[in-house]
């Protein structure tokens, strides 16, 4: 649910220290609700969270959202509309106030040619994605809905994560009308 990789935000932060140009890779501040990236814009940078957590979300044409991860410390963003050159994929927003380190796209693009380190951990951050997209979308798949709440509940307080129901339902890809049914439901058979 919490994504965090600790290996990607130590890499950045040796190269903050050790960098020549300053323009390069800027540390920024979003509070909570400021959106990092939106959807069909083109990114202008590439950013790793340092601290805070974000959701990165998909808005539909009806208006409705769905949340495909929270990412919290050593995530990376705008990464693959940089190295395809597209506009974002989807929005990223602070869910509370977030440091990023913010890369110039010219400096990403040549530690995407020069750097091994990187590129290991962009293949590392790919397969987990890869790993965990599979994953939740096989579970939502294959067990009811009363199951998959039950589940994100215990994941929630694992994490000591506090999410609206709006972010329950986008994130599991229901209507908060169906999320309250089953979380009735939850309530009733615990009684």
């Amino acid at each position: 649910m919490l994504r965090i990789n600790q290996s990607f935000l130590e890499f950045t932060e040796k190269l903050y220290q050790a960098q020549e140009r300053n323009e390069d890779l800027i540390l920024k501040e979003y509070e909570a609700g400021e959106t990092i990236l939106v959807q069909n814009d083109q990114a202008l940078k590439v950013f790793l969270i340092k601290e805070g957590i974000t959701k990165c979300y998909v808005s539909e044409e009806n208006g409705k959202q769905y949340i495909l991860e929270f990412l919290g410390q050593g995530q990376i963003l705008g990464e693959i509309e940089c190295i395809k050159d597209l506009p974002c994929l989807c929005s990223v927003e602070a869910m509370n106030n977030v440091s990023v380190y913010a890369f110039s796209i010219p400096f990403f693009r040549d530690l995407l040619v020069n750097s091994i380190e990187l590129n290991g951990l962009l293949l590392d951050i790919f397969a987990e994605r890869l790993f965990n997209t599979s994953n939740k979308s096989s579970f939502q798949q294959l067990y009811n809905l009363e199951h998959s709440v039950r589940r994100l509940l215990r994941l929630q307080s694992t994490q000591n994560m506090n999410l609206s129901k709006d972010n329950l339902a986008a994130y599991l890809g229901v209507s908060v009308r169906s999320l309250n049914r089953s979380l009735k439901k939850i309530e009733q058979s615990a009684l």
